[in-house]
């Protein structure tokens, strides 16, 4: 059998509807047509084309990203797409770029923070690309802690203008991109001085390259960052450096929603609330979860239907050899991450309804719930992001030698996807935020303030401390209850112990900085617990039929045990369960993996990616791999010749012995 007929087999196995489910994953019958027919233009247009994208050097591979975006904005005006359709345009083209920030940064920014009368002046001039615009915050010596940023934007009465200044090579913008060589305007974050008074962080819109040949204006010194991780990958963006020689700006480019300054130079609070500010990190925290799902899923996707074509060892009799996806070990490393990325896809949905009350809370001035779900925004974007970058590399990894290729897609996807892990905020910092506000709530219990929302099981928390686990047999594991309960018990007795060695410390701030490692643990704890929570009222939530619903409890299942397994000493040392239940996690994860291995290839399938998308020789639909895989590799410009430049002045003199040696 060919691969082909590999993974045709492997199809024709499957106990589910696989239609029903990509619907199930799309979230809407109108999100995946939406999202086949834009993968389907992108993929069929040559000038998208992705398989050469390693292969450039940078600045062939950074006129070709330009080339793309100029065809993708011509594409969009001769469609008449909507911002949906642009939108899913965008995401499938798949190759990072300025057009990246300018929607997803620069855009929000100023409806974020601009007033109704900046917004009128600068949208349509962004909406219509008549100016280029990125988000320039970070800088060379501060990235997580902003309100340690150095640039400087000093108020001139005299001139009516701010003066913005790099004081120090430190306070040098770096990292953001579209920056590099493209944008043409910044929203900047600097230290707003007026009177002699340092009023703190706060954005300014600053041009910074002519509109007339894109030269830099005088005082700005910009460029890009130079080469980073991979090859394609993420270079294809022009990441920038900036620095500013007293540049003068207009005194209405302060985005002035929450704050402005008047023209005698007296600074003037506006009456709405800054907490607005956190319903667009709600949203920006919301589609990086969403982007994990997307990323863990085509790497899911390319290891398995790989592991269903390759053959390795366990031929009898001349019979085939055994399919490397028939592997126990190979099943205990890959299922529980094709369980990740469903896991991950529901959770984001889940977020976008948050996202939703939480606007029209901030818009009825309640503030409730903001705490909690800054926490929750937070906690999720680390938890998934770091599992889904260690899970890329994963796959690459169970793809044997072939996934170190290029052409397999892994390596590309990997270095494309791991700055994920620190901007937005540094995975770690993130999970110690959300340790802080655990033990805020922990704290307030005995006050009678009640838990809300992902916390409200620490409303719970008496008997969670006392708590036994019932399980007596491997199938006890598959009560959800049972398992829900587990996590609760783990998350809360992690969260108060902490909580009782903090307050032992000689001060609060002493006891967070020398337990801080122990805080992140139960972070990741209560962050585990609001993913398995949401899966497991997602399957109980949705009655869909055609064996769909089976598939979504053995994957919900699977996700929840597999985290238990891999941190089982949390359970056993918090008391949440017994070693022999312990023991009993494992006999369950055996028989779930069975369940689920008939059906694998149909899961991915289900994700309802082209290999354009997926960009991938060994992620192939049709199983093709060995013809592709050897096709490939005569693409590579190394094989232009028979003989290799340099032949004549370095590799002939070694082989005919006519080296000169010097003399010692």
């Amino acid at each position: 059998m060919e691969g082909v007929d590999y993974l045709a087999h492997e199809r024709k196995t499957a106990q589910f509807d696989v239609e029903a489910m990509k619907v199930v994953w799309a979230g809407s019958k109108h999100e995946l047509d939406l999202s086949d027919r834009m993968a389907r233009l992108v993929a069929s247009d040559p000038v998208f084309r992705k398989d050469n994208r390693t292969m450039l050097d940078r600045k062939e591979l950074f006129k070709n990203t330009l080339k793309k975006a100029a065809h993708a904005w011509k594409r969009m005006h001769e469609l008449r797409l909507t911002e949906e359709e642009a939108g899913k345009m965008r995401f499938f083209i798949d190759e990072p770029a300025y057009v990246d920030l300018h929607w997803g940064m620069f855009v929000p920014a100023i409806k974020g923070q601009g007033t109704e009368e900046q917004q009128k002046k600068w949208l349509p001039l962004a909406y219509k690309m008549q100016i280029i615009g990125c988000y320039a915050q970070t800088e060379l010596g501060h990235g997580s802690n902003v309100q340690g940023l150095e640039t400087t934007a000093t108020f001139d009465p005299n001139t009516d203008e701010f003066i913005i200044h790099s004081p120090t090579l430190t306070s040098s913008k770096w990292w953001p991109g579209g920056l590099g060589k493209v944008s043409t305007h910044a929203v900047v974050y600097a230290r707003l001085i007026t009177d002699g008074k340092d009023y703190g962080i706060h954005g300014f819109i600053v041009q910074l390259r002519s509109l007339d040949d894109h030269s830099p204006l005088p005082g700005i010194t910009v460029g890009d960052i130079g080469n980073k991780f991979g090859s394609g990958a993420y270079n294809s963006m022009d990441n920038g450096v900036l620095r500013f020689d007293h540049v003068r700006i207009p005194r209405d480019q302060l985005l002035m929603r929450l704050s402005q300054v008047t023209r005698e130079g007296k600074y003037v609070q506006s009456d709405v609330p800054r907490q607005l500010l956190y319903g667009t990190m709600v949203y920006v925290r919301q589609t990086i979860v969403a982007d994990a799902s997307r990323a863990l899923s085509r790497a899911t996707c390319i290891a398995t239907r790989y592991s269903a074509v390759r053959r390795q060892f366990g031929a009898q009799d001349d019979g085939p050899e055994t399919a490397v996806l028939d592997y126990k070990t190979q099943q205990n490393r890959l299922f529980p991450l094709i369980a990740s990325a469903y896991a991950f896809r529901f959770v984001g949905e889940w977020l976008k309804s948050l996202y939703t009350d939480v606007t029209q809370r901030l818009q009825a001035n309640d503030f409730s719930t903001l705490a909690e779900a800054h926490a929750c925004t937070a906690g999720l974007k680390s938890l998934t992001t770091s599992v889904t970058a260690d899970g890329i590399e994963e796959c690459r990894k169970l793809c044997g030698g072939h996934g170190y290729l290029s052409s397999s897609g892994l390596p590309e996807l990997f270095a494309v996807y791991i700055p994920a892990c620190t901007y937005e905020g540094d995975n770690v910092v993130l999970l110690l935020q959300v340790a802080r506000f655990l033990m805020k709530t922990v704290s307030q219990l005995t006050t009678g303030k009640k838990p809300v929302g992902t916390t409200a099981y620490m409303g719970n928390t008496e008997h969670l401390m006392q708590c036994r686990c019932a399980v007596k047999t491997a199938d006890d594991w598959l009560n959800p209850y049972a398992i829900q309960e587990a996590f609760e018990a783990r998350a809360v007795r992690m969260a108060v112990n902490c909580a009782q060695n903090v307050s032992k410390a000689p001060s609060q701030e002493e006891g967070f900085f020398n337990l801080s490692a122990d805080l992140v643990e139960a972070a990741v704890a209560h962050c585990q617990l609001i993913v398995v929570t949401k899966f497991i009222e997602k399957v109980q939530r949705d009655n869909v039929g055609g064996g769909v619903k089976d598939q979504l409890q053995v994957l919900c299942n699977i996700y929840a045990l597999n985290l238990l397994h891999k941190h089982l000493g949390d359970f056993l040392v918090t008391g949440t369960i017994t070693p022999k239940q312990g023991a009993l996690v494992s006999d369950q994860l055996r028989s779930l993996y069975s369940k689920l291995r008939p059906n694998a290839v149909a899961l991915v399938d289900a994700f309802n990616y082209t290999d354009h998308y997926l960009g991938s020789v060994l992620g192939r639909y049709d199983g093709n791999v060995y013809p592709a895989l050897y096709e490939q590799a005569w693409k590579d410009p190394l094989n232009e010749s028979d003989v290799p430049e340099g032949y004549a002045e370095y590799l002939r003199p070694v082989l005919k012995q006519q080296v000169r040696l010097a003399r010692l």
